[in-house]
């Protein structure tokens, strides 16, 4: 934990910053869920979070599919568009927690450091 700055957790995943970047990643975010690490910029992120509440809204699921945590019906298109990962109805909301809770903490830091550096 000493190479990176947290930015936001759950039980499913987790973000930060690494302390260590090039110049070109130091505003990324690396995003960690299942096996899986994702390094995103901002828009990346915005649009993860646009695909996740696409498949959510737009997605039928059958009443067994809320209910079985082995069914991964639920398709969702990461930011790199030839990945998707599939999902069951609990991974979908934990992944939406863990992206929106990102976001959120960012924008709250945005605001905060403008804030405290008198803009």
């Amino acid at each position: 934990m000493q190479d990176i700055h947290p930015i936001y957790h759950n039980k499913f995943g987790v973000s930060f910053h690494w302390k260590r970047n090039s110049v070109k990643e130091i505003m990324k975010v690396q995003i960690v869920f299942r096996d899986t690490g994702m390094l995103l910029s901002t828009e990346e992120l915005t649009q993860f979070s646009k695909n996740i509440k696409y498949t959510k809204n737009n997605e039928s699921l059958c009443s067994d599919c809320k209910q079985n945590d082995s069914c991964k019906a639920l398709i969702v298109t990461s930011p790199a568009k030839q990945i998707t990962f599939a999902m069951n109805a609990k991974e979908l909301a934990a992944v939406e927690d863990l992206i929106e809770g990102t976001l959120f903490q960012m924008n709250l830091d945005t605001y905060l450091g403008g804030i405290c550096n008198g803009a």
